[in-house]
């Protein structure tokens, strides 16, 4: 199930345009392959980002993995409820599972991630 108002990126991380912001997370692919979420580490509000650089990581029972920005801005918020809760990333991870908030630095760089149609052909090609 690969929602499709959603833009990816290779990485496994999906965003929502919501305004002149856009809410991350992972996909449930990415969630799948993890198996089960047991740590995530998120960046402070404030900080800025730049498209493609790491902004946190996601430790599961089988490995650490970082998170990729899929576009440059300023983090607005995190989701400080995965802390006590990283487990949501696996059951939830369009939903309650989101990561950050990023005040969009520019919003062309939305239209160079993966629609739904090419994400899901990229896990399709493994």
């Amino acid at each position: 199930m690969v929602p499709g108002d959603l833009r990816y990126t290779k990485d496994h991380e999906w965003i929502r345009v919501e305004g002149d912001e856009a809410v991350v997370g992972i996909t449930q692919f990415a969630a799948d392959q993890l198996g089960d979420i047991v740590f995530v580490e998120l960046p402070d509000t404030g900080r800025s980002l730049e498209q493609h650089a790491t902004f946190g990581v996601v430790e599961s029972v089988k490995a650490v993995s970082d998170l990729f920005a899929p576009v440059g801005g300023e983090v607005a918020a995190a989701n400080g409820d995965l802390a006590g809760a990283p487990e949501v990333v696996n059951t939830d991870p369009y939903g309650a599972g989101w990561m950050i908030r990023v005040k969009l630095a520019d919003p062309a760089q939305v239209d160079g991630l993966l629609d739904a149609a090419a994400y899901e052909q990229l896990v399709a090609e493994g």
